[in-house]
């Protein structure tokens, strides 16, 4: 039987604080790719309470995500904005979720993270985590903005950090890892960055990211 709202509340309040869970159920997070970085970010989130989540992504969920990515098989196929959506309703079930099931661009990034607080870059491609970093600190520079570089390969875990670049800018990952020089990512690290990026929300949610 699935909880009620009211019995996911408390829960929530008991493990985190009514003052604290309260911030996290009034913020709203968007999370710009749904890879492995941004599937991971949004499931933990989720489970943090956060009370809404922009999901951007124009990807269908494919059989090589599987290995690293908050999907199932039985998902391959879908657009990734459906598939996590319908997957982080039965992790928090009164989650409030927008969707941007398409390609954000410089041109049109202000209209669909106009209404969100902090924004979570989770690209693959080098060329659209440097169109969003760009876009939000040249458009939008009163948004947070937690974007991630270098998480590829087996090396330590503990070379995974978040790193304050500006009041609102954070960056989370090694720096230096390339899936070009490190030949392919696994799921651990790109979970533990994800993690960083995800942790880093609430922080900055709860007032202590300074």
């Amino acid at each position: 039987m699935i909880p009620n709202r009211e019995e996911m509340k408390k829960a929530l309040e008991i493990r985190h604080g009514k003052e604290l869970q309260e911030k996290f159920s009034q913020a709203k997070v968007a999370v710009c790719g749904l890879g492995g970085l941004g599937s991971n970010i949004a499931v933990s989130l989720a489970r943090a309470g956060i009370g809404k989540l922009l999901l951007v992504d124009d990807d269908k969920v494919d059989i090589t995500n599987l290995h690293r990515q908050q999907y199932k098989a039985c998902q391959v196929g879908m657009y990734k904005t459906d598939a996590l959506l319908s997957n982080l309703k039965e992790i928090a079930p009164y989650i409030h979720v927008e969707k941007y099931t398409g390609r954000i661009t410089e041109e049109n990034a202000c209209d669909i993270l106009q209404g969100v607080d902090i924004i979570c870059e989770a690209f693959d491609a080098a060329q659209e985590k440097a169109m969003l970093v760009n876009t939000v600190l040249e458009k939008m520079p009163e948004k947070y903005l937690i974007a991630a570089s270098g998480m590829a390969g087996l090396g330590t875990a503990n070379s995974i950090k978040t790193r304050k670049i500006t009041d609102k800018f954070y960056l989370c990952g090694d720096e230096v890892s390339e899936v070009s020089k490190e030949s392919t990512l696994f799921s651990t690290r790109v979970m533990l960055c994800a993690a960083h990026q995800a942790h880093m929300v609430l922080c900055i949610i709860g007032g202590q990211h300074e």
